[in-house]
């Protein structure tokens, strides 16, 4: 018998070892083809998403090549709207860095001020921020690019965006092939499309609402590039947690930058109501409740998704989280084949 019991710990520990292995090993594949897999994954995304639509305008009588075609001229355009409005805030945060660094600046100040006896922290924090006159004459010396530059002077740009293309493009023309060779599988893949399509308009539309509600909030209280901030908000909130708390640490610098004295807590408090609101409310009531997904899931897939890929790997977390969720739950109409099970159910 303590033979047996050392054999199955044994086993037991081989089968973790290689599956902390195999973990291991798919993080850094997922690292390394970093360039090729993330436009594909982003494709592949988008097309799940728009699919529902393909498949109705196909059954109007459409083709599926014009459909394919019309989806992507429309996606690209929808992608390269979003990135000409996030400019002028890219921009805008850029010409702030200078009132931005005076205001750590001061900060820093005051905690020194505050912790005399600890003079080599202040110092350290000193360095890490900079003088002010560093940096302005750093900051006029020196011209950062733009977004547009950055993107077109990337080396691999052109080629993630012709896999974009490609990967959305033929997966929406061939998805009905694609998952009738799937088999069995193919009516939980398409129950899996249609969800995340409904999570994702669902989502799109709370969205535009909070960046709405938040740009006339911030122009109620008088702060500075209101509807920059509304669409910031807006567009951050597809990452979840960590989108909000990006902007309101913005708002707050904001606030301490242009309003003193309590005052200049108000714009990031506004916004904390504004997406609890949203949140707790809002969002169950238009996503609802059978969506709902572990909060530590969503975290760890976003954080993860981060690390990988950057904001696009954050920005695909939550939809490949929600499809393999919904691929991998039982189907509600399954029937059960054991009669003893059906005999147990029934009594």
């Amino acid at each position: 018998m303590p033979g047996f019991f050392a054999t199955a710990l044994r086993t037991s520990g081989v089968r973790v070892m290689v599956l902390i292995l195999t973990i291991i090993a798919i993080t850094t594949a997922l690292n390394l083809a970093q360039q090729i897999l993330a436009p594909m994954c982003f494709g592949l995304v988008l097309g799940v998403v728009v699919s529902p639509l393909a498949d109705r305008l196909e059954r109007l009588g459409i083709p599926r090549l014009a459909v394919a075609l019309f989806l992507l001229i429309f996606s690209t355009l929808i992608i390269a709207t979003i990135m000409l409005l996030i400019e002028p805030l890219v921009n805008v945060l850029i010409s702030e860095l200078p009132r931005i660094k005076a205001v750590m600046q001061s900060l820093i100040d005051r905690a020194a001020s505050l912790l005399r006896g600890i003079e080599a922290i202040s110092q350290e924090l000193e360095e890490t921020v900079g003088g002010n006159g560093a940096g302005e004459d750093a900051g006029k010396e020196t011209a950062l690019p733009t977004v547009s530059d950055a993107l077109w002077l990337a080396p691999s740009f052109v080629s993630q965006v012709f896999t974009f293309i490609g990967t959305l493009f033929f997966f929406t023309l061939t998805r009905n092939q694609l998952y009738q060779q799937a088999g069995a599988y193919e009516h939980r893949l398409k129950r899996a499309d249609k969800i995340v399509s409904r999570y994702f308009a669902a989502i799109t539309l709370v969205n535009a609402c909070l960046g709405t509600v938040t740009a006339l909030a911030m122009m109620a209280l008088g702060v500075e590039y209101a509807i920059l901030w509304g669409l910031a908000a807006g567009l951050m909130n597809y990452v979840l947690y960590l989108g909000p708390l990006l902007i309101a640490v913005g708002l707050a610098l904001a606030g301490m930058l242009q309003f003193s004295g309590v005052y200049a807590v108000l714009p990031p408090i506004t916004f904390l109501l504004i997406n609890l609101t949203e949140a707790n409310v809002v969002t169950p009531l238009f996503v609802g409740r059978h969506m709902a997904m572990n909060p530590l899931l969503i975290f760890l897939a976003i954080v993860f998704g981060l690390w990988l890929w950057g904001p696009l790997g954050a920005f695909v977390a939550l939809p490949l989280l929600l499809w393999l969720g919904v691929l991998m739950e039982p189907m509600p109409d399954a029937a059960v084949t054991d009669p003893r099970e059906a005999a147990r159910r029934v009594m």
